[in-house]
């Protein structure tokens, strides 16, 4: 025990940035829990689009979605998202799905659907990036 201590006091900014790495992992997921956020993975979010029908929500910029996109997302970009609510009560009850590039932009818009009374809303875990990932297909279609 006494070695660790003085490795801990020689190595003191190895452990600072190992605490500093636990916390910033812990405090993501943290602030998930606090926002309310759902993640969902593609093999899930490809369930639920199959057998509930969901909504699936593109909220990244124009020219990323006119590259490829799920098939059949609706292309709301996440600075029109609040402007656009409206549209996503066509949805009726059904899940919506929020996806971006890589997850995180997705877990922010599903936070702020929530926050405006939304609640079934999903964010995809790891984005377009995971859903080409698992080999699902995407589109250049509108």
């Amino acid at each position: 025990m006494n070695d660790f201590v003085e490795f801990a006091g020689q190595n003191w900014l190895l452990f600072l940035a190992l605490f500093a790495v636990i916390g910033m992992l812990l405090g993501g997921e943290i602030l998930r829990k606090i926002r309310g956020v759902k993640t969902l993975n593609a093999a899930e979010a490809l369930r639920l689009l199959n057998d509930q029908d969901a909504w699936i929500v593109d909220v990244r910029e124009s020219a990323d979605y006119k590259e490829s996109h799920i098939p059949q997302a609706h292309h709301i970009p996440l600075a029109a998202l609040t402007g656009r609510l409206g549209e996503l009560s066509k949805a009726g009850d059904r899940p919506i799905i929020v996806y971006c590039r890589s997850g995180n932009t997705s877990e922010s818009a599903s936070a702020l659907l929530r926050k405006n009374g939304i609640a079934n809303v999903y964010s995809l875990s790891g984005g377009l990036t995971a859903w080409l990932d698992a080999h699902l297909p995407v589109t250049r279609k509108k």
